[in-house]
């Protein structure tokens, strides 16, 4: 097969792996006062995780390559800020009565732009050594991802359709992100990469701590620091997955 069939097919894999997030919306109605707050407890883990093991390293170890150690630290922080008021405008401009419908579409407008960079790194790894397992891990991660947006969109519309879709969306941009590396795959110095992620990470940290703990904690379920606890310890295995 053209490799760059290959790597396209990889990133398409990974991308619509967040469809599995799709099953919570299929089981029963009347356990939605336990689906709502399980998913979005884990998905806080997972999203908290991602950034603290994976995109704030990345985004610190490409900074340290252009800069001293203070201002690499400094210019981080910076940009995690940058993501958390970015994720905050979005917040007070994504209007709506209902708070559930409005932590799926915060949630899905972060996944998209975080699934854009892992989209470039699967297609650009995809011919490689550690190409397929990057690839099995993007997906293992890309589930949970799914899942923060399709059960508060299904639960505040009550449409598969709707839940689809956003989800469906979230896993085009995976695409898309392996577009912009073949259209610049000889271009290497993206530079821009490093701000990125401490951008992304800034916004996955505000939606985890802003929106998706508060609104679970409002459905009253009992131990839910235990779902936050197996999304970290899902992602951390995701982790070593990538190694």
């Amino acid at each position: 097969m053209n490799n760059i069939l290959y790597a396209y097919l990889l990133s398409t894999i990974a991308g619509m792996s967040s469809l599995i997030g799709l099953i919570p919306i299929f089981f029963k109605k009347n356990k939605e006062n336990k689906i709502i707050p399980i998913s979005l407890f884990f998905a806080s883990g997972v999203m908290i995780t991602i950034s603290i093991i994976d995109l704030i390293p990345e985004s610190f170890s490409l900074l340290k390559n252009k800069f001293y150690l203070i201002p690499s630290i400094l210019i981080l922080l910076i940009f995690i800020m940058i993501g958390f008021i970015i994720s905050s405008i979005i917040d007070k401009k994504t209007s709506s009565n209902d708070n559930l419908y409005r932590v799926g579409i915060i949630t899905m407008i972060a996944i998209i732009i975080h699934n854009i960079p892992e989209g470039i790194a699967s297609f650009l790894t995809s011919n490689t050594n550690i190409g397929l397992s990057l690839i099995v891990a993007i997906s293992c991660h890309n589930i949970p991802e799914g899942i923060s947006i399709s059960v508060p969109i299904y639960y505040s519309t009550k449409s598969k359709f709707k839940a689809f879709l956003y989800t469906f969306i979230s896993g085009l941009s995976e695409i898309f992100g392996a577009f912009i590396a073949h259209i610049f795959l000889f271009n290497k110095n993206i530079n821009i990469m490093s701000y990125l992620l401490a951008i992304i990470a800034g916004i996955m940290l505000q939606i985890s701590i802003f929106e998706l703990i508060p609104t679970a904690y409002n459905y009253k379920l009992k131990k839910g620091i235990i779902y936050i606890i197996l999304g970290i310890i899902f992602m951390y295995i995701t982790h070593i997955l990538l190694k």
